[in-house]
């Protein structure tokens, strides 16, 4: 009877022809998206909530058009600088009576008010955010949380102090992509966290914030002093009320625009909620020369406890935004609806090309020996478990206005407290003082504040 020889097939060939099966693509999951809360049913007035809207500008139109969307949520009055934008206010609600002011304390004042939602230029985040909370309203926030450091620390303060529910705009936290890649690592996905990799870029004058100001924008519509806030007080100028981003008396630039959504992201799919150690930034303006001061290229290198996370961001080259977590056991990538994990068996799959240096019969015998050390039995082969995940948009707005309404009425804590909003913002001043500084910087928890690194 003739002896039966076992086959012996090496990792890396059988990896080649299972990998075939593989080029149809990764198994396609959908994941499902929370209702929010919608049904048949109407809500009683007694359980609506009642909220007052703060700035109905870009985001603040779009803010409003989906809080309203949304069960049991009304808007009972409108602040903003600008009168136009006091119509746009009514048609977004449909209330040719909707209350509407220059002064959004008046709607602090209100009693009938339950909490704000405000979208606001950045350098008046922290006075209309404290000024809620002193008057005992929860507040929706968008990102960033703050303009400079000291002023989140205030924000954290008066949340605080006040019992208020204060919720940070970077909605990526709130959809159920971010919580797959916070599930899917927490569960040992891809191992220990290694490094991080951020990225987005555009290309076009919209997407480098060159808007075109409203036509009938004049001193008469516009109360520009009180605009100007803190800033220095400067002649009316349409362009820099439309275009605030790109001035840092205003704004935090694509740190702060850009930068802050991506590093939100981050911190909730790993767990984390703290600043970073160190920011090492270069940019550049390199082709919006428009008199900006804010460049609109940045590329920043963080230290969170000894894990480098890399961030890009690009207003002169187009390309798409991606997440990308690295760890031994492979790679979670986030982009727009999707979340890819390509897991790693991170071992050798051929006898290692070191062996090139050894002397022929050594070589071949090493070679022997290695596939009789990873002799694969046939149909024990590894399986490719890639996996690809889709969902709603990775920043769905609302689901993150409706975590906030849910926790106004229970009073649970959000994700995306002061806190967490605080440390993220820290982060992008930290970009942005590195860039200005041309030297890195270090963040002093101690004295809540910058310095050079040592």
């Amino acid at each position: 009877m003739r002896a039966v020889m076992k086959t012996k097939l090496p990792r890396r060939q059988f990896l080649k022809s299972a990998a075939a099966g593989a080029l149809l693509g990764p198994r396609a999951i959908a994941l499902e998206q929370p209702a929010f809360g919608q049904n048949s049913k109407p809500v009683a007035p007694s359980d609506r909530i009642r909220f007052g809207m703060v700035g109905v500008g870009m985001e603040g139109a779009g803010v409003l058009e989906n809080a309203i969307a949304l069960p049991g949520m009304e808007c009972v009055g409108a602040a903003d600088l600008y009168d136009g934008r006091h119509l746009l206010a009514r048609q977004i609600t449909g209330n040719s009576q909707l209350p509407v002011t220059r002064k959004y304390q008046e709607l602090l004042d209100r009693k009938d008010i339950d909490c704000i939602l405000a979208a606001v230029p950045d350098h008046w985040h922290m006075r209309v955010v404290v000024d809620s909370c002193n008057a005992g309203k929860d507040i929706y926030c968008e990102k960033p949380m703050s303009h400079t450091i000291p002023q989140g620390f205030e924000i954290v303060e008066a949340a605080k102090k006040n019992n208020r529910i204060v919720q940070i705009g970077s909605q990526r936290v709130s959809s159920a992509l971010c919580k797959k890649a916070h599930e899917m690592y927490h569960d040992g996905a891809i191992g220990d966290i290694e490094m991080v990799e951020l990225s987005l870029g555009r290309n076009s004058p919209t997407g480098a914030w060159e808007y075109p100001p409203p036509p009938d924008l004049s001193p008469e519509n516009l109360d520009w002093n009180t605009w100007l806030n803190d800033a220095p007080k400067i002649p009316f100028n349409k362009e820099r009320f439309a275009r605030w981003r790109c001035w840092r008396e205003y704004g935090t630039g694509v740190a702060g625009d850009l930068m802050v959504h991506l590093l939100s992201g981050m911190l909730f799919t790993l767990g984390w909620n703290e600043a970073p150690q160190s920011a090492s930034a270069l940019g550049g303006i390199f082709r919006w020369k428009d008199g900006r001061n804010m460049p609109d290229f940045q590329a920043v290198l963080f230290d969170y406890h000894d894990i480098p996370v890399y961030v890009r961001l690009d207003l002169g080259a187009e390309t798409p935004e991606l997440a990308r977590f690295m760890g031994p056991k492979g790679i979670m990538e986030a982009s727009g609806k999707w979340l890819r994990y390509l897991p790693q068996a991170g071992v050798d799959t051929e006898p290692s090309y070191y062996c090139g240096s050894f002397p022929r019969e050594m070589r071949e015998e090493y070679v022997k020996q290695w596939h009789a050390e990873h002799y694969i039995e046939p149909g024990h082969e590894p399986i490719n478990d890639e996996a690809l995940y889709n969902g709603a948009d990775w920043d769905d707005l609302q689901p993150h206005l409706w975590t906030f309404f849910e926790s106004v009425k229970s009073r649970k804590p959000v994700t995306e407290d002061a806190v967490f909003g605080n440390h993220a913002a820290i982060a992008c001043h930290m970009a942005n003082e590195s860039y200005f500084r041309k030297a890195p910087v270090q963040f002093d928890a101690d004295a809540k504040n910058l310095r050079a690194k040592a």
